[in-house]
């Protein structure tokens, strides 16, 4: 495994550019879609359970079937990944967003509308501020939840550690199939660990 790195260090540290990239994308995109149907959900209660029970199916159809049902639309490579990679993070986020927003006690926000504050003031103002540790923690299982499915992306060309894996499954290529194995789950490790370190000092 040494002699490989030393030999073809760009391919890992491609894969694994490949990898972060794909993954921080990911997470924009969850985060802004994620934002909009939790804000459409605290006004709507009942849009609130149909949207948590619509994306725990999705979340639990394998990944490799969603994305093998998404490429004569969306074809190959990294757009059909984001798409399937963005919504199964829904699933993660607005079940934690919308649990720890609604899990707010109930004097703390009818004293804020007593005094005048609109639903989205008190969204903004009250309930995100306390609602942060659900809403982190929500993040962090997305992000990690992402790394491991992107592995999976690289079957439909979308690059990625899951090259070197799955290139070494092909050619029975013990070294590459370690490789991928050891830095996709060794990145897994290593953002969960980041993101515990910075919830806990939020």
């Amino acid at each position: 495994m040494i002699e490989y790195a030393l030999k073809y260090p760009e391919k890992l540290y491609g894969a694994l550019g490949q990898h972060l990239v794909l993954v921080g994308v990911t997470l924009v995109l969850s985060l802004l879609l994620a934002a909009v149907l939790t804000v459409c959900a605290m006004y709507y209660k009942t849009v609130s359970n149909a949207l948590v029970h619509l994306f725990s199916v999705v979340y639990s159809i394998p990944s490799l079937a969603m994305f093998a049902m998404l490429i004569p639309v969306t074809g190959l490579g990294m757009k059909t990944a984001l798409i399937v990679l963005t919504l199964y993070n829904q699933y993660l986020l607005l079940r934690n967003f919308t649990a720890g927003l609604n899990g707010i006690d109930s004097a703390i926000i009818e004293a804020a509308a007593g005094m005048g504050m609109t639903t989205m003031q008190i969204l903004l103002k009250i309930r995100l501020p306390l609602a942060k540790r659900s809403i982190f923690t929500g993040i962090r299982l997305a992000i990690v939840s992402t790394t491991g499915i992107a592995t999976i992306a690289a079957t439909i060309n979308a690059g990625g550690l899951g090259t070197i894996l799955f290139d070494g499954l092909r050619t029975l290529n013990v070294v590459k199939i370690l490789w991928g194995t050891v830095l996709s789950a060794g990145l897994a490790i290593a953002l969960n660990a980041g993101l515990e370190r910075i919830e806990r000092r939020l």
